[in-house]
């Protein structure tokens, strides 16, 4: 069991390595044709002592506000290099290390915020990724989290059942995912703010975790 977790991530650190090169430009178009202002709306709302989950090139580094202090962990090495290239002009007391989220190298109750961007679409098992943002947050802290999900619009979800047959087995991307529903369903969590637009695409959340 733990040779098939190790193989599969080591699998899925080289998908996105080879990703990394053009990775800037992809979501560059995506978040002018889908996502809009999202990294904006996510990034302003964080507070204290931040933890961005899956910090990618670090795309989000410039939207968070001053004062806050930056923690941040990828799984691919040559997305994180962009992002400590990223970070060294735009946020250069971040901490960006690598890292998995089904693991986080934190103690419990470390941070103030938790952040997670465009990325619970592909990491493997999305109920162990929240429910380890959720131990490392303090009661009384904020969960941001943004990503594509189901469409509201049911021919725009056959399409999407449609692409996962092949975004699946090559990158273990997924189109009709709702992380939002795990964290609306959990007792633990106050919703302060949940967005959905784009043909019900993209969704956004902002969450306390009660004290």
């Amino acid at each position: 069991m733990v040779g098939d977790s190790t193989h599969r991530l080591a699998r899925w650190q080289r998908f996105w390595d080879k990703q990394a090169a053009g990775y800037d430009k992809h979501m560059t178009f995506l978040d002018r044709v889908l996502f809009r202002d999202t990294r904006s709306w996510i990034c302003s709302r964080a507070r204290g002592q931040v933890l961005e989950v899956a910090v990618g090139t670090g795309l989000n580094l410039e939207h968070y506000p001053a004062g806050t202090s930056l923690t941040g962990i990828e799984l691919s090495p040559d997305m994180l290099a962009q992002a400590h290239f990223r970070a060294a002009d735009v946020r250069p007391d971040a901490h960006l290390t690598l890292g998995d989220a089904h693991a986080l190298d934190f103690p419990d109750a470390s941070f103030d915020t938790v952040v997670c961007t465009f990325s619970l679409c592909a990491i493997p098992a999305t109920d162990i990724a929240l429910a380890e943002m959720s131990r490392v947050l303090r009661p009384g802290g904020t969960l941001l989290l943004a990503d594509h999900v189901a469409s509201s619009i049911r021919p725009v979800r056959w399409i999407q059942r449609a692409l996962e047959l092949v975004s699946v087995p090559i990158g273990g991307e997924h189109f009709l995912r709702r992380p939002s529903l795990v964290i609306t369903g959990d007792e633990s969590f106050s919703i302060e703010d949940i967005d959905r637009f784009t043909l019900g695409l993209v969704e956004r959340l902002h969450a306390t975790k009660v004290a």
